[in-house]
């Protein structure tokens, strides 16, 4: 093979690779955005879970809120035992959006801006802070920034079960 024959090969592998990458781009872009993430860990476990409503950053109208926090039938579950501490993390994205935590629809934190929190395991299952019986519904309500008139964005929803 002459030098000559060896750059057009050379070239011919450059553009067919170039077009290879091109493609996937536009493959990829086709695809949905996932949604960002949240995780709740308690010990050694963990679950993660991208947003029940929501999470691409428009704001939700309040009906659609209110059906999505009584929709709970495919929620993901984790034991919790009251003596553990239960870490709650969001994407950064949603951080710095500010979040706050939600037990069975009702506000349990003030919201932050930090990638995550802890509580006390016995908190989720304490009646003082409206818990009934062996398992919560924990939400994470994502906001849009705007502490003084802020609009919901987005919902994560997880169930809390007592592990005794």
């Amino acid at each position: 093979m002459t030098s000559m024959q060896s750059v057009s090969v050379r070239r011919r592998r450059a553009v067919a690779a170039a077009g290879a990458v091109s493609a996937g781009l536009l493959v990829l872009s086709a695809c949905d955005k996932p949604t960002p993430m949240s995780t709740i860990t308690v010990g050694r476990s963990s679950v993660s879970e991208e947003a029940t409503c929501g999470g691409e950053g428009d704001a939700l109208k309040a009906a659609d809120l209110a059906a999505c926090l009584k929709d709970t039938g495919d929620v993901k579950s984790i034991s919790v035992d009251p003596d553990e501490t239960v870490r709650i993390g969001v994407d950064p994205d949603v951080a710095d959006k500010r979040w706050t935590i939600l037990m069975n629809g009702q506000q349990l934190t003030e919201d932050s801006d930090k990638t995550y929190r802890t509580i006390p395991g016995s908190v989720f299952f304490n009646a003082q802070y409206g818990a009934q019986g062996n398992s919560t519904l924990v939400s994470i309500r994502a906001g849009d920034g705007k502490k003084e008139s802020q609009t919901v964005t987005g919902l994560w929803t997880f169930k809390l079960k007592k592990d005794d």
